[in-house]
């Protein structure tokens, strides 16, 4: 937190869990949009959406073999989100209307490769973070590309610095250090949801409960839900249903490691909390991770960017770059100019 900004405020929050739409291309959108719009009546300055809800999250790849999906990951590729493109913009819009930060996982389509993204819109419609989640789980691994460490940064917004990880990203322990070191303030968690039982529900609490007291800050967490529906139309086998159940833990956490509500284990809605930011110096003032409570003369961690090299030939004289191949200049765009939101190069 800069020293110079006040801590004696509160932010009012939303962590939505909606199910998707598995049959409507902008279906899910549209849940969106009409949850924003619900989340801003409430006075809510930021909402956050589960991981990968536009358009869906890929649940065939949990129960089927992979000689089976060709279809479904092919329906999914037709879907997808290009970035910038309608659904951004969409988005992007929907922000600059209602003066809200929006924080949703979305399944990119860049060129021939997907990816699990998260954005994050600012509440003047400026995309400020376009994060690849960096090694997604096994089964994922058939559907998404990797993510690199150029998006594993803390952003200035309108509600504060935020910082965003994916799922089992926060397993990795270096990860959720990297973001602690830039001093998040609220840190965006996204989580698959309707999947793998109570236990899943269980470890995804462990997991942000225990964010939330080592770096200090405030942790929203969204999940997906499936209805009973869906989930007989993914998968006709019972064994396989039962894994498409239970695993919903959307949360909103203080710095305390305590819930500022209740969370919401099962069905659709949509959590509100007040979040008294103070609670950020008063968890730091005993114990702060990265700075009186670190050792940094003993301890310490490198990120490694994308190294983004051009392509080179290698010649009898030289190593020549090859003609008119892309060079890897990070750019970013301001949606709030242009109401097309453009995402930072990865």
């Amino acid at each position: 937190m800069h020293p110079d900004k006040k801590t004696d405020h509160t932010i009012r929050v939303a962590a939505v869990q909606y199910a998707p739409d598995l049959d409507n291309a902008t279906g899910t959108l549209d849940k969106v949009l009409a949850a924003v719009a619900d989340a801003a009546q409430q006075g809510c300055r930021m909402v956050v959406f589960p991981e990968t809800f536009i358009p869906y999250y890929p649940y065939f790849s949990v129960v089927h073999a992979p000689a089976k999906i060709g279809a479904e990951h092919s329906r999914l590729y037709e879907n997808a989100v290009a970035i910038p493109g309608p659904v951004t913009d969409a988005l992007s819009a929907a922000a600059l209307a209602h003066h809200i930060v929006i924080a949703v996982g979305v399944t990119e389509r860049d060129h021939g490769s997907l990816y699990n993204t998260q954005l994050v819109f600012d509440a003047d419609g400026s995309l400020v973070m376009k994060h690849r989640k960096t090694l997604p789980a096994f089964h994922e691994r058939m559907i998404w590309g990797q993510g690199d460490g150029a998006s594993l940064k803390v952003v200035d917004s309108d509600v504060g610095r935020l910082g965003a990880l994916t799922c089992w990203e926060h397993y990795n322990p270096l990860a959720r250090f990297s973001l602690m070191e830039q001093h998040e303030e609220i840190h965006i968690a996204t989580y698959i949801g309707s999947v793998f039982g109570p236990v899943f529900a269980e470890q995804t609490e462990i997991q942000l409960r225990n964010h939330a007291l080592e770096s200090g800050c405030f942790v929203i967490n969204a999940t997906g839900w499936l209805t009973r529906e869906q989930i007989a139309g993914i998968t006709s086998d019972p064994e396989m249903q039962a894994v498409l159940s239970g695993g919903c833990m959307t949360a909103i956490i203080g710095p305390d490691g305590r819930h500022v509500v209740p969370p919401l284990t099962s069905g659709e809605g949509i959590l509100v909390a007040d979040l008294d930011m103070k609670q950020i110096i008063d968890r730091k003032r005993m114990m702060d991770s990265v700075g009186h409570y670190s050792r940094p003369d003993i301890l310490g961690l490198t990120v490694h960017g994308k190294a983004g090299a051009a392509p080179q030939v290698r010649t009898d004289d030289a190593t020549r770059e090859v003609a008119g191949a892309p060079q890897a200049t990070p750019r970013a765009g301001k949606a709030g100019k242009s109401r097309r939101a453009a995402a930072e190069t990865t």
